[in-house]
């Protein structure tokens, strides 16, 4: 194996690395979602090469809406699914879609596109 053979393994050994922690590293902070008038939490989520704020912070017995905004054309942010709350949606490019469900139990719950891809986390308080 000559240098250079090393060096391009050594190069991508680094790219893997640096993808895998991109998206599957330690998600850090969170949005701390504000309740409205109407009594929802409510939260405006950028899809845009992820979700744009990934970690949410709410309180559990209210009920919450999370409206999508898809800003990008790739295939793997056409739907967020939350399986823990048996609800997904469709989200068409440069269209609001709401996603409302009432968290009824504290913890940490994903949610993420149908190929787990991009993912977020939903930290119910």
């Amino acid at each position: 194996m000559t240098t250079a053979d090393v060096l391009v393994v050594i190069g991508g050994l680094a790219a893997i690395a640096a993808i895998a922690f991109f998206f599957w590293g330690p998600r850090r902070g969170g949005y701390r979602v504000p309740v409205t008038s109407g009594g929802y939490q409510e939260a405006m989520v950028l899809v845009k090469g992820g979700y744009t704020p990934d970690v949410i912070l709410v309180e559990r017995g209210k009920p919450v809406r999370l409206n999508f905004r898809r800003e990008e054309s790739a295939a793997c942010s056409e739907m967020v699914v939350f399986g823990d709350f048996d609800k997904s949606a469709r989200l068409p490019e440069g269209e609001t879609v709401s996603v409302e469900f009432l968290p009824e139990e504290s913890g940490e719950y994903g949610f993420a596109c149908q190929m787990g891809m991009i993912r977020g986390k939903l930290v119910v308080e």
